[in-house]
């Protein structure tokens, strides 16, 4: 099972996320649930990076991916953010044995 593990500050701001496991959907190479994760977290990554040019933590290793932003910018990455969780919840809602959402408050 996909782990999504969003970071969050005390007041509800999306501060990034931790992606880690294989879904188990399918062999690695067909999974469309893994797919449609990696997908869309390396959108977010590249865009919160490359695009809006924000310094970020990010670590990409072993099927893991990992984005933390400073509180400073939440407002900046507020909607991609938010895009990301909403996409994530709507793949628990059709995958829920293969993908869990969760929120720790940093």
């Amino acid at each position: 099972m996909t782990e999504v593990n969003f970071y969050t500050a005390k007041n509800g701001d999306l501060l990034g996320f931790h992606v880690g496991g294989h879904s188990g959907y399918a062999q690695e190479g067909e999974d469309i649930v893994c797919a449609a994760i990696s997908s869309a977290v390396y959108l977010v990554m590249n865009t919160i990076t490359y695009i809006m040019h924000i310094d970020a933590e990010v670590e990409v290793q072993d099927g893991d991916a990992v984005l933390r932003i400073l509180s400073k910018y939440a407002a900046a990455c507020r909607d991609i953010l938010q895009g990301l969780k909403l996409h994530m919840l709507s793949l628990e809602e059709q995958y829920g044995d293969f993908i869990i959402v969760k929120y720790t408050e940093v």
